[in-house]
């Protein structure tokens, strides 16, 4: 039986008086590649933001590899506004920071590419490798961390040379083409040695053929660096093709999960993406 990575529990995300994601529950297993999917506005890339340690949930949690990770319940004002279900069934207040959740093992990318744009590829990746070194501000200052130091540059040109990036590891991160930007920020996640990463709409703004090309290489990074995926996508080829299961949020509620045939056979997600006759 595969262990079961990433979980969250009835995850309610309340700004004001707005529900962007109420009581939403999924799980993710290890070595799987999971889809979040639905319309824009649905809430999945709030629910990635409450996975990240961007937004503490309003209420329910998250656990990451059997640890509790993440917990919270309408508190202050928000006892009052407070219009989501599974009020008073959470008491703790864990609210980690973005870097703390990264350190455990959580990588992301993002739906609008954020890279370090006055950086060489290399560097944007040896940046992120940052993350996991040893040394502090006076070992640096006497370049006690040099042996550090060249490690990690090694395991960053061995990285790019994996991707495929090794050829423009001089280029300024803004002169390659859009694809080799979304696979560029990908080798930045990967970089921070994680086991699960997080695919905020990989292939937003590609052409088809970037799409069938980013499919192969999502499902060679699963294999190669053992990881668990866990993505939002709008393209339907892709989601249909490489995941093993799905997840559909409309209006912030989860309206159907299953594989791929159960969720594209779903009424409730063909009203969603297509509407219903009056």
């Amino acid at each position: 039986m595969s262990r079961t990575v990433l979980e969250m529990n009835d995850i309610t995300m309340q700004f004001g008086g707005v529900v962007a994601v109420n009581s939403f529950s999924m799980h993710v297993d290890q070595g799987e590649i999971v889809s979040l999917i639905g319309p824009n506005g649905a809430g999945k890339t709030t629910a990635f933001n409450v996975i990240t340690g961007v937004y503490p949930p309003t209420n329910g949690n998250v656990f990451f590899n059997g640890e509790k990770i993440i917990e919270n319940h309408p508190r202050g004002k928000m006892k009052k506004l407070y219009a989501g279900t599974g009020n008073g069934k959470y008491t703790e207040h864990l609210e980690p920071t973005p870097d703390m959740i990264t350190k455990l093992g959580i990588a992301r990318t993002f739906q609008n590419i954020r890279l370090w744009k006055s950086q060489s590829v290399f560097d944007n990746v040896l940046i992120a490798k940052h993350l996991r070194r040893t040394s502090n501000v006076f070992s640096a200052t006497f370049r006690l961390n040099a042996a550090e130091e060249k490690r990690q540059r090694e395991e960053t040109a061995e990285l790019l040379n994996i991707l495929g990036l090794y050829d423009v590891r001089d280029n300024n991160c803004t002169s390659l083409p859009y694809g080799l930007q979304r696979r560029l920020e990908i080798a930045r996640a990967l970089a921070t040695n994680p086991s699960l990463l997080l695919l905020d709409e990989p292939a937003a703004g590609m052409n088809p053929q970037e799409t069938i090309d980013l499919t192969d290489f999502v499902g060679k990074i699963r294999d190669d660096f053992k990881l668990t995926v866990c993505m939002i996508e709008h393209h339907m080829d892709l989601v249909m093709n490489i995941s093993d299961r799905i997840y559909v949020l409309n209006f912030g509620a989860l309206i159907s999960k299953g594989t791929p045939a159960e969720v594209q056979a779903d009424p409730a997600v063909i009203s969603a993406y297509l509407g219903e006759d009056e």
